[in-house]
Order: structure tokens, then C-alpha cells, then sequence
């Protein structure tokens, strides 16, 4: 979509990507998604959270067509997927898959980051050029030329994470970006999303309800293959019944909140807000114990 486009689009605020998904079913009967009703709007992070086989990768992977509902419809930028037009979908929603493996097929990054350009028709040198400048917005330049597989979890994110940018879509989806790295490589990929926000929507699953505090616009929590509700971080993580509908405990930075007896009102659920509810509390204190030795 161009630049233009995209702008109308933000403009009249119609969904980048609506779902409508009375049913899928996997071809051994389960049913993966039921009864779901699920927008990205221009200019936000969406996460979704839940336990294991809630439903998260399954609504993801139709938000591109590459799972389509038994009943229901996908429509994307105005236009309603067919199975003559998937191709859009795909074009306009980037998939970051959980495995960054599924991604890799070149011998070397920049290859690998031009791959799907060159696919679609795009003329080498034109391809290593939009390959270049998608490295380089995820601040990985300096692995152009190593072998893919040779790279760390983290750095595999980032490089599938270019290859998706490179292809200028609206809405980008990162399945469980985070899982399986360590405190210092997670921390890594999350600032990259938080880089390209500023560039596209985002929609992401994550079982680090911390970070889905931290990044995310709305929070939808999933359960039995359904959207049982949603809100944003402050609506959701204090949301004690919500939670355990899904069998999720609050975040870290809630039960902190709490346990020291700040304010309900307050809410805080990032590490931010606690320190400067916390700053504000002994400021407090000290004002008080001030006055009271006058």
C-alpha cells in the first residue's frame, strides 16, 4: 500500500483488518477459534494473551489468509479475501512466525531479507536496496552478510522481522516474539518492535503479560478458542475475574502495586508507572513527616 494510501486509510479510520470468524476447524475436529470478532486499526499495538491452546496462533495466522474461517470472512484494507485475492492479505499483513527457522531460506541475510521482494517481481538491485534499509530500521545492518542460521534466537527474529518490513506492509504480526530468549535478546527484539510501531500496526501474542503492559494499546485475552475480553493494559490486568477466566495471573509490576498498598485507583502496569507512583508516595511521606516536626 502506498504512502497515500495509508494515509487515507488512518484518516477515515476504517479497520485495517477485520475478522469475522464464526468457526475453524483443524482437519482432526478441534476447533481452533469460535465466535471471533477481531479488528487492528491504524497506528496501534494489539496483543493477545492467553494460556497454551487458548487460540492466539490460530486467530493470528488468519489474519493473512494463511488459515481462512470454516464460517466467516476476512477483509482486509476495504477489500474482502478470497481465494482469488490471499495474495493481498499477504502483502498487507506480515507474519513474524514463532520458529524464525520456518523464515530462513537464503544463504546469507541480505539475501534473505530481498527474498520475498524478489518474488514478487522486484529487480535485484532494487530488492538488496529495500533489504538494506529494512536492516537497518531493526538496527541489524552489521549481519547483512552472515548465514542465517548461524545466528543467534534473537538475532533470527530481527532478520524475519526485516523481511517482513521490507515488503511495506500495514499491519505486521509477531507470534509469541519473544518466547524461547534469554533476558538480554528479549529485551533486544522488544525494543525493535517498539522501533517499528512507529512505522505500522502491530499485532502480537505473548505469554510476558509485563511486556504486553509495556507495548500494547488494547490487550485482548483469549480463552477455549474465543476473545473473552479486552480492554487496555489498565482495564485488563486489573480485571482480577477476566484474568482468571483465562488462567492468567496479573503482572508483576499489579501484584507489586498491591502488595505495597498504593492506590487502586493509581493502576500501575508498567515498571514506569510503580516508580513514579512509589517517588510520589515518599514524597508524600517526607512532606508529612516535614510538617509534622513543625
Amino acid at each position: 500500500m502506498s504512502d497515500s494510501q495509508k494515509s487515507t486509510v488512518g484518516d477515515s479510520q476504517r479497520p485495517l483488518v477485520d475478522l469475522q470468524c464464526g468457526r475453524h476447524t483443524y482437519p482432526d475436529g478441534t476447533v481452533g477459534i469460535h465466535d471471533v470478532a477481531f479488528s487492528v486499526s491504524p497506528d496501534e499495538v494489539v496483543a493477545l494473551v492467553g494460556g497454551n491452546g487458548a487460540g492466539k496462533s490460530t486467530l493470528l495466522e488468519h489474519l493473512n489468509a494463511t488459515l481462512v474461517p470454516d464460517e466467516g470472512e476476512l477483509v482486509v484494507d476495504g477489500t474482502e479475501i478470497t481465494g482469488d485475492n490471499e495474495s493481498l492479505a499477504r502483502r498487507e499483513v506480515g507474519f513474524v512466525f514463532q520458529d524464525p527457522d520456518t523464515q530462513l531460506v537464503a544463504p546469507t541475510v541480505i539475501d534473505d531479507v530481498a527474498f520475498g521482494l524478489q518474488n514478487d517481481g522486484v529487480p535485484p538491485e532494487e530488492a538488496r536496496r529495500r533489504a538494506r534499509a529494512a536492516l537497518e530500521r531493526v538496527d541489524a545492518s552489521h549481519l547483512e552478510g552472515r548465514v542465517p542460521h548461524y545466528l543467534s534466537g534473537g538475532e533470527k527474529r530481527l532478520v524475519g522481522l526485516a523481511g517482513v518490513l521490507a515488503l511495506d506492509p500495514s499491519v505486521v504480526v509477531l507470534d509469541e516474539p519473544l518466547a524461547g530468549l534469554d533476558p538480554e535478546r528479549s529485551q533486544l527484539v522488544a525494543d525493535r518492535i517498539r522501533q517499528i510501531r512507529e512505522l505500522v500496526s502491530v499485532v502480537l501474542s505473548t505469554h510476558d503479560l509485563g511486556f504486553a503492559a509495556e507495548i500494547a494499546d488494547r490487550v485482548c485475552v483469549m480463552a477455549d478458542g474465543d476473545i473473552v475480553g479486552s480492554g487496555t493494559p489498565r482495564e485488563v490486568f486489573y480485571d482480577d475475574t477476566l484474568l482468571e477466566r483465562a488462567n492468567l495471573v496479573p503482572p508483576r509490576v499489579v501484584r507489586i502495586g498491591r502488595a505495597v498498598g498504593l492506590d487502586s485507583t493509581a493502576r500501575p502496569v508498567t515498571e514506569a508507572d510503580l516508580v513514579t507512583l512509589l517517588d510520589d508516595e515518599t514524597e508524600t511521606l517526607a512532606d508529612e513527616s516535614r510538617e509534622a516536626t513543625h
